[in-house]
């Protein structure tokens, strides 16, 4: 890969997508309104939250009448993950 100019083919190549992409009005109000990290990947959806909250449940009450150390790790596993995502639910729904 060189370092140097781009010829001529290229320059223009540069130049027609660029023209073509500041008249993508679309993607021009996505890129104005981006703020980084403000994706719904940082939190978790309340469906999740759900889940997670009725597995932690199910496992607590299967560790309680069983008292088996695999079914007591399992809930011991999930419900610090099921707390963390809880919490920021309630973080994204605070912002609002």
């Amino acid at each position: 890969m060189s370092i140097g100019r781009l010829t001529d083919h290229e320059q223009r190549v540069l130049d027609e997508m660029e023209r073509a992409l500041r008249r993508d009005r679309r993607l021009d109000r996505r890129l104005r309104t981006f703020r980084p990290g403000s994706d719904a990947a940082r939190f978790p959806r309340p469906r999740t939250v759900a889940a997670l909250l009725a597995v932690s449940v199910a496992l607590m009450v299967a560790g309680i009448v069983t008292s088996e150390p695999a079914v007591i790790w399992a809930f011991a596993a999930v419900w610090p993950t099921t707390l963390f995502a809880a919490f920021r639910l309630l973080c994204r729904w605070s912002e609002r």
